[in-house]
């Protein structure tokens, strides 16, 4: 998210307390309904078919419509959360606790805010949000993750930074910060790097990827020197080494200077020749929800400025070693249509179904009439490096807002979206679960939405 809340959701796990232990601060009540209907996996297909998306974006206006997200017939929203004292403005990305008890029963965001940068959690059984952590110095927060070992990685998306980290005061950018999920506290972590960050991915090996987001950026690697241990290690840069059209081909990754990216990872990728690209942002290497599939090797990067989404294939066969191989896994003309534009959060299910939202920009006053598409991109077992035609999955009705944030929860039955920057007579920004309608599950319309947020 490079421009311009929360009590929650998820379907309940049972009428039943339970309590994670480092949430045990949390007030747990027992839910009478669930906050979120179940529903069906979310994926490109309907009842044996390749599902047939929406031909135009829906029409906007300033602050959108009752509903602010339309919808394909069978598909529900539920107002998850909106903007309040516990749930700060500019929610971004998002993950969910993936790993040890209780998976995906919390759901942790940040907020971009330009100073006071903060991080809010859910606990989606109860719907109970609380600010998680929250520092003035913050400046922001955009690309969050969960480690393999259960923290969190939260990132700041500032080339210079206006309030430097005193225990870090020779960054002159973002910083990358391991949080404590029950107790909040941040670590920062200089040895991944001093840039303008957004998302961030591991592999099967631990291995962490990022970006920058400049003109030009850079596709990054992260390889621990202990594994577990973020606080040293080598960075590397992604090089095309034998490009095979608009910086595609076989690449490798080049070794960065340990001092120099803590205080500037970008001009040390520049100096040692890494391929740049206009606004790398987002980042999957695997579904959101982190579990195997079997494309587990692939990394998908999205091109915000170049309008494609790159797949970077990390163990190509017959390559040299250290090689890896990138292809355009999303392109205009090739398999998206003619307005598919500036591709920004990414998110995947667990059939290899790739989510893309767009981050145009524009407002209402500045004429724009229609809203920003979050689509998706159906799997292609037979050509992992390419995605099958791109499906428009919804549209926001509020002109001036940014859907942001994409996320499917470890259940694969729910999809996540923040829509920032509203506009209109109520601009409070909101939290909104899609959820896909079993013909059983629901008890009302599948295009009626559901507030739950507990606010007017």
């Amino acid at each position: 998210m490079a421009r311009r809340s929360t009590h929650l959701l998820v379907a309940a796990l049972s009428s039943a307390a339970v309590i994670l232990a480092c949430s045990a601060d949390i007030p747990v009540a027992p839910e009478a309904t669930p906050l979120i209907p179940e529903g069906i996996p979310i994926d490109g297909m309907d009842n044996g078919h390749r599902l047939a998306g929406a031909s135009a974006s829906a029409a906007c206006t300033a602050g959108g419509g009752v509903e602010q997200l339309e919808l394909l017939p069978g598909f529900l929203q539920t107002v998850i959360g909106k903007e309040s004292a516990t749930f700060p403005r500019l929610p971004d990305m998002q993950v969910a606790n993936e790993t040890g008890a209780q998976p995906g029963r919390f759901l942790y965001r940040t907020h971009e805010l330009a100073t006071g940068g903060a991080v809010s959690v859910t606990d989606l059984t109860n719907g109970v949000t609380r600010i998680l952590a929250q520092r003035s110095d913050l400046e922001h927060l955009d690309g969050i993750v969960w480690t393999p070992w259960g923290t969190l990685l939260v990132a700041e998306e500032v080339g210079i930074a206006a309030q430097r980290d005193p225990a870090v005061p020779s960054a002159g950018g973002g910083l990358v910060y391991e949080v404590n999920p029950g107790t909040g506290a941040l670590t920062p972590r200089p040895a991944l790097g001093s840039s303008s960050h957004e998302g961030m991915r591991f592999d099967k090996q631990n291995n962490l990827y990022g970006v920058s987001d400049f003109t030009p950026g850079y596709i990054f690697k992260f390889i621990a020197d202990r594994a577990g241990d973020l606080s040293a290690g080598k960075l590397y840069a992604l090089r095309i080494v034998q490009d095979a059209g608009d910086r595609t081909g076989f690449a490798d990754w080049v070794a960065l200077d340990r001092t120099v990216v803590t205080f500037d990872a970008q001009a040390e990728a520049t100096a040692k020749g890494a391929t740049g690209y206009d606004r790398p942002e987002g980042v999957l290497t695997g579904p959101s929800s982190g579990f195997a599939l079997e494309t587990k090797s692939m990394l998908y990067v999205s091109v915000t400025g170049e309008n494609r989404v790159l797949a970077i294939n990390l163990q190509p066969a017959g390559a040299p070693a250290g090689q890896v191989l990138v292809t355009d896994y999303i392109r205009v003309g090739v398999n998206a249509p003619a307005d598919f534009t500036f591709p920004d959060n990414l998110a995947r299910n667990l059939k290899g179904d790739l989510f893309v939202a767009e981050d145009p920009g524009g407002s209402a006053a500045t004429g724009k009439t229609q809203g920003d598409d979050v689509w998706m991109a159906p799997f292609d077992a037979a050509n992992p490096g390419r995605a099958l035609p791109l499906i428009r999955l919804l549209s926001l009705t509020d002109c001036d807002a940014e859907p942001t944030g994409l996320y499917i929860g470890p259940s694969d039955r729910s999809l996540f979206i923040d829509v920032a920057h509203r506009g209109g007579s109520d601009p409070r920004d909101l939290s909104i679960a899609v959820t896909r309608n079993n013909t059983t599950a629901f008890s009302r319309a599948p295009s009626e939405s559901r507030d739950r947020s507990g606010f007017p």
